[in-house]
């Protein structure tokens, strides 16, 4: 993997905006912190912004958390805009008025999708995450414990504990070089995979009671309806590692986890264990995503959906 140091990017910017896709996952979110982290910790005399549109609930307690903004309509220029784990510049949300508005820009991303659309684009699909490509782009001597807790989970989160097939010796390397700088592995993993508060417990009790197999017990498949949401109090960030969850069942190759949002469009979860390429089934819907993780979102009834994708995974079955 070849990308130039971090802070040979930053050299001449004196101010730095650091962004992530919308609805920001743990990559996302860990890899946007550790850049806004290491160039706060080693360039003091720098400004840097990062900006998300939401930081999910159990990311709250990484190191600087609290410092996420939103563009304002009169945000300040930038001289160099990081565009972090984001296949497209529509993604960015709000923040794509400071992308364009920046003197320079810089995209850092794993997704196949993504065909560059910053000045300067260091892609690497075969990547775990885009928290690894930004570890190879950071001087390991200068990654302080706060940052290697950002960096951890980014990776954690985008290879399952490091149990994805994207996961390569380099990413279990760069794991326990993080390890290294002190960090509470255990307990940050208990945190962002496995500690639930109780609305999550009973929508993921509602999700596996809905739940169906399909073509022969090698899919299974679940959807949450706004109602269900409304009646156990429920938002968006409390269905976080559900479909995963589904993917989880024995003799399950992939998952299919529906749910419906407020504007009635349907939010499309896809999981496989071993051969599925869901990525190129969430690419008929305009999504994307990894071969074992992707998704996106439809305007169409949830049984006319799962009828398509069940023929998508069928048809990839048969193939093997």
């Amino acid at each position: 993997m070849m990308i130039p140091l971090l802070d040979e990017m930053i050299r001449d910017a004196d101010s730095i905006a650091v962004a992530g896709h919308i609805r920001p996952d743990g990559d996302c979110v860990g890899s946007c912190l550790a850049v806004y982290n290491y160039i706060t910790e080693n360039y003091p005399q720098k400004t840097c912004r990062v900006y998300l549109d939401h930081v999910p609930e159990r990311f709250r307690f990484l190191p600087h958390a609290d410092q996420v903004k939103h563009p304002g309509k009169k945000e300040k220029q930038a001289d160099l805009f990081l565009a972090l784990d984001c296949a497209d510049r529509a993604r960015l949300d709000s923040a794509e008025p400071v992308f364009l508005e920046a003197k320079k820009t810089v995209c850092i991303d794993h997704h196949i999708s993504n065909e560059g659309f910053a000045d300067e684009n260091y892609i690497f699909p075969d990547a775990s995450s885009a928290s690894q490509i930004v570890f190879e782009a950071m001087q390991t001597d200068a990654i302080s414990k706060e940052t290697a807790e950002c960096l951890y989970v980014g990776i954690v989160c985008d290879t399952g504990v490091f149990q994805y097939s994207c996961t390569s010796a380099r990413t279990m390397e760069i794991g326990g070089i993080l390890m290294g700088k002190g960090i509470n592995y255990p307990r940050l993993v208990d945190r962002v995979f496995f500690e639930k508060n109780f609305t999550q417990k009973k929508i993921l009790g509602r999700t596996l009671e809905k739940s169906s197999l399909y073509l022969n017990g090698h899919a299974i498949a679940s959807y949450i309806t706004q109602a269900d949401m409304k009646e156990l109090g429920a938002i968006g960030a409390d269905l976080d590692g559900i479909v995963s969850e589904l993917r989880s069942t024995k003799g399950v190759e992939t998952a299919i986890f529906l749910h419906e949002e407020k504007n009635g469009d349907i939010k499309i979860s896809l999981r496989s264990a071993e051969y599925i390429d869901v990525a190129k089934i969430a690419a008929n819907y305009g999504g994307g995503g990894h071969a074992r993780a992707a998704g996106a979102t439809v305007k169409l009834a949830p049984d006319v959906i799962l009828s398509e994708l069940c023929e998508a995974i069928r048809q990839q079955m048969e193939q093997e």
